[in-house]
Formats: structure tokens, C-alpha cells, sequence
């Protein structure tokens, strides 16, 4: 049985994957408590800027046990997956702790000691389910400090409103950094330009008003060479050769990418393409360093932006709290996801690169519940 004092399970992040978690481990009779830092499930999602909308259609973005209310769009915006985030957590009584931010774990005798800024808390499991868009990351570029211009990162930027006529540098040419440009260059943005060290791979969010990851996303069952081969090819169809504008495609496919260092494509609508193609949005090679007047980029060339936009992704931020547990790699990443054991009763969800990943962090949920709840009867705790 559970010492007193003692939850049954923990569970560090209350975005979906740390939810479906929880959901999934109460159905399996195991009490869950999940611990988020914000002041509300979802803190992470109610930061992103405001025109987002998901890469995946609703089809392959919602949690277990939980549908989208009728008329949802077919690819939810920021506001629609947050008010789907409190309705479930609602629906599923789940007991989750805001504004208590987990700092350091510890194994002691068969449970684990959970420091967190409101004081200590001992499990017998722990669920880490930060994901991998925790801590944003801006790369140390030489001359930082001598750089006159604001630099935000993209986790910062809400709406092109304080960019009006002004000249705005986007560091990175993922999802994100694509979508921001063109949010930029329609919302009065004086001039555009993007920052693209390594040409991404391109997919469509919905081709004749199908969602593009209906199509994609079975395609990961087969080989990887066999999936990049007819996703290039269905890029090249699609778009063209977009190499004249900066853009070419990509000696290494999607998959092959995504599976060596967990990159996933841009995924933007035709109308991000188009502004590009325009001129509207204007490629230029990668920021090698900055000076008090302006950027050095990688071909030689300078520009002298009014703002930067860091568009340059996320890192998991494990460090401080599992950092000394030998649990992450080189990259900070843990080792073993998918809801197997890290090490006794430590596992990690929502660490998976692949397309819809709120989907398969429900089905990671699913299977971790199943396992810990055979864990706990064998055990007899």
C-alpha cells in the first residue's frame, strides 16, 4: 500500500500529455496529482501568438476519453485547444496543482521525493510530461550585448501590432518562424525577412481543403527512405521548385530527420508559400553574429533589422530537475520515452517527435496506465 503522506503517482506538467496521464492512470484506479508551474492547465499552449492553429486536424489532436463540440474548425486555434485542455481536466476530476513547480526529484527507499516550490512531495511514481517545448532556447550569437534592437523569442510574440512599420529580422524557418513572417508581412510589418541557416522540409497544412496529415501520418508505418521519397515528391507537386527564392528542398527527407534529431517539417498554409514567392517575405541566409549596427549573415552580407524574432525552438529544460538521475542524453532529451521506466518509477511522456502529438501522448497514456497499474497490483502497493 501507499505510506501515508504518500501520493500514488505525481505527475510533473499540466498540458495534454500531463493530463491524458492523469485521466488514464485514474480510470486504471491509480490517484494521480499533476503539478503545473502556471497558474492554469496549459500554461505553455496560452503563451503561443495569437493566430495559431494546429499543425493536425482535430482528428488527430484530441486526448482520450474527450471530442472537439461540434463546429470546431478542422485545425483548432490556440483559444479552442486551451478551453478543450480546462474541459477535460474538469470532465476527467482531475486534481491538478497550479502555480507548484516541480524543482528537483529524488529516489529514496522504493518512492521518489518531489521538491517543488511549494514544499516537498513523496510518490511512489512520477510522470515527467513537460514536453519538449519547455524552455525556449536563442542561440548565443556573438555581439549579443553590443546589438541596439529588441530580440523576442517567438514564445514572446503575440500579434504583428508592435512590429507596424518596422523592419523585423525571423531567425528559423519552422512552423513557427514561417507562420510568424507571414503574420508579420499581413499585419503591417514595415519589411519582412527570414533567417534560414538549413532549408526545412515543407508540408501543406490541407491541399484542396483535405487536412494534410490525413494522408501523412499513415505513411510513418512504412519504411523511412520510402516515406521521404513520396513526401518530396509530393512537395515538388505541390509547390514547385522554390529554390529560386532561398527555399530548395532538402537533401535529407521529413522522415529521416525527424527520426535522427526530432526536427518535424514546417507545416504552413499555401498562403505562407505564396508571401514568400511574392517577395512579401524575403529568405536570407542564417545569422552568424551581431554588432551594434546591425546582423552579419552567413553569405557575407549585413542587415540592420528594427526587431528580431527568435523563431529557434525549444529545449526540454530537464536539467535541474532529473539532470543528476543519468536519465537524458547529450541533447537533454530523455533517453527512454513512450512511458517506459527511465528508472524505477520514473517515466517520461510527450517526448516523441511525431506528427500529432497530442495524440500520441493519449496513446502513450494509455499504455503507461495499463503498466502501472499491473505494476502496483503485482507489487501489491
Amino acid at each position: 500500500m501507499v505510506g501515508a503522506g504518500e501520493e500514488d503517482a505525481v505527475i510533473v506538467g499540466g498540458g495534454p500529455a500531463g493530463l491524458a496521464c492523469a485521466a488514464m492512470l485514474g480510470r486504471a484506479g491509480v490517484r494521480a496529482t499533476v503539478l503545473e508551474a502556471g497558474d492554469a492547465v496549459g500554461t505553455a499552449w496560452r503563451r503561443r501568438y495569437d493566430r495559431l492553429r494546429f499543425n493536425t486536424s482535430r482528428l488527430f489532436s484530441r486526448l482520450p476519453g474527450l471530442r472537439y463540440p461540434r463546429g470546431t474548425p478542422m485545425f483548432p486555434s490556440r483559444d479552442t485547444f486551451v478551453a478543450y485542455l480546462e474541459r477535460y481536466a474538469e470532465q476527467q476530476r482531475i486534481d491538478v496543482r497550479t502555480g507548484t513547480r516541480a524543482l528537483r526529484l529524488d529516489r529514496d527507499q522504493g518512492g521518489w521525493w518531489i521538491r517543488t516550490s511549494g514544499g516537498e512531495l513523496r510518490a511512489r511514481d512520477v510522470v515527467v510530461a513537460t514536453g519538449y517545448s519547455c524552455e525556449p532556447c536563442v542561440p548565443p550569437w556573438d555581439g549579443r550585448e553590443e546589438f541596439g534592437a529588441p530580440i523576442v523569442h517567438a514564445d514572446e510574440y503575440r500579434n504583428p501590432q508592435p512590429f507596424r512599420g518596422r523592419d523585423v529580422l525571423v531567425v528559423g524557418a519552422g512552423s513557427s518562424g514561417m507562420e510568424i513572417a507571414h503574420d508579420l508581412a499581413e499585419g503591417g510589418a514595415g519589411r519582412v525577412r527570414m533567417a534560414v541557416r538549413t532549408p526545412p522540409n515543407i508540408l501543406l497544412r490541407s491541399v484542396g481543403g483535405v487536412p494534410g496529415d490525413l494522408p501523412s501520418i499513415p505513411l510513418l508505418h512504412l519504411p523511412t527512405r520510402v516515406v521521404d521519397a513520396q513526401l518530396r515528391a509530393m512537395r515538388r507537386l505541390l509547390l514547385g521548385d522554390l529554390s529560386a527564392v532561398g527555399l530548395p528542398i532538402p537533401e535529407e527527407g521529413i522522415v529521416s530527420r525527424l527520426r535522427r534529431i526530432g526536427v518535424a517539417p514546417a507545416v504552413v498554409d499555401r498562403e505562407v508559400i505564396a508571401a514568400i514567392v511574392e517577395g512579401r517575405i524575403e529568405v536570407v541566409a542564417g545569422v552568424e553574429s551581431l554588432d551594434d549596427a546591425g546582423v552579419h549573415l552567413a553569405d557575407g552580407s549585413r542587415v540592420a533589422p528594427d526587431a528580431v524574432v527568435a523563431a529557434t525552438g525549444y529545449r526540454c529544460g530537464l536539467e535541474g530537475l532529473v539532470g543528476h538521475l543519468d536519465v537524458l542524453d547529450e541533447r537533454g532529451v530523455p533517453r527512454v520515452v513512450g512511458g517506459e521506466e527511465a528508472a524505477p518509477g520514473l517515466r517520461f511522456v510527450g517526448f516523441i517527435p511525431l506528427p500529432g502529438l497530442v495524440r500520441v501522448a493519449g496513446r502513450e497514456a494509455k499504455r503507461l496506465a495499463s503498466d502501472m497499474a499491473g505494476s502496483a497490483a503485482r507489487t501489491g502497493r
